[in-house]
């Protein structure tokens, strides 16, 4: 049974969610993404003017006259939320933790499917798949997926984003959307993340924290890594360590951002201080205006 304040956190997100899916962000949403494929609808007599790349022959020929395909926009889409729970998800130097970061974005995208008759589905990771929700349609499930994100309590400290990826290939049978949304603390995922995006749209959300990329200036300081429990004691005060540790930052960050680009990978940075609907926003708009040119 769910704790009273579980239960109003999980209430408040939902409330929070819905309030933020305004029109302009649904509109933002269907420009991105919907209306891209297009599905078999009918055969017509051909008129001049058609583009004769679409007759069918094979009615043609059966016919004895020219008639053409017709095709429609294929609307509807099915929505997949690989979300990373390992123990690294914790850290946050201010209100908010990555987990609650990750939790917002997924709701918001939720509400998003949801609004525009779009199936929606869930997979939950870390070293191993841990929930897998298939997609599906309704205000009632919406509510299920935001409740099972809040209170799974994973079983895994470690991050496996290549197990994750191969076990949603294996359960979609169709093209999908597929947000996974991680901090990408882990590697030897990049064959897979290149196959899964061979076949479904793929966006990778990397959720950080600010701390992760600049450290205080607080002297000798204990740290200690969630997912493997390794420690060290490191001075921040020195200059030359922190040079070290930022540019290691910035070359794993080039690497990856020219991995994303060589597949054609969408991809969205959120910061644990981030207005997550802000850059959202900024996503579709950019995402929008590609798809136009």
């Amino acid at each position: 049974m769910l704790s009273t304040e579980l239960l109003a956190k999980i209430k408040k997100i939902q409330f929070q969610a819905g309030h933020l899916v305004t029109e302009a962000l649904a509109g933002g949403y269907t420009s991105a993404f919907k209306g891209k494929g297009m599905e078999f609808d009918e055969v017509r007599e051909y008129t001049p003017g058609d583009d004769v790349r679409a007759i069918d022959w094979n009615v043609t020929a059966r016919m004895e006259q020219p008639f053409i395909k017709i095709y429609k926009e294929e609307r509807e889409l099915s929505v997949m939320l690989l979300i990373d729970a390992s123990s690294s998800q914790d850290f946050g130097s201010g209100e908010r933790t990555k987990r609650e970061i990750c939790a917002e974005f997924a709701a918001i995208m939720a509400f998003l499917a949801t609004r525009n008759s779009d199936r929606i589905g869930v997979i939950v990771f870390s070293d191993q798949v841990e929930l897998f929700i298939p997609p599906k349609k309704g205000r009632g499930h919406v509510w299920r997926v935001i409740q099972e994100i809040m209170t799974h309590q994973a079983q895994g400290k470690k991050t496996d984003i290549a197990t994750a990826l191969r076990f949603m290939a294996s359960v979609l049978n169709r093209r999908s959307l597929c947000f996974l949304i991680s901090d990408f603390r882990d590697e030897g995922y990049q064959s897979a993340l290149a196959s899964v995006r061979s076949k479904h749209d793929l966006v990778c959300v990397d959720v950080s924290d600010p701390r992760e990329h600049h450290w205080p200036d607080i002297g000798l300081c204990h740290f200690v890594d969630a997912e493997s429990n390794r420690q060290v004691v490191i001075n921040t005060s020195d200059r030359k360590t922190s040079g070290l540790y930022e540019k290691l930052l910035q070359s794993n960050s080039q690497s990856f951002e020219g991995f994303l680009r060589s597949h054609k990978i969408d991809s969205i940075e959120l910061s644990s201080d981030a207005d997550v609907v802000r850059e959202i926003e900024v996503f579709f708009r950019r995402r929008g205006k590609r798809r136009r040119i």
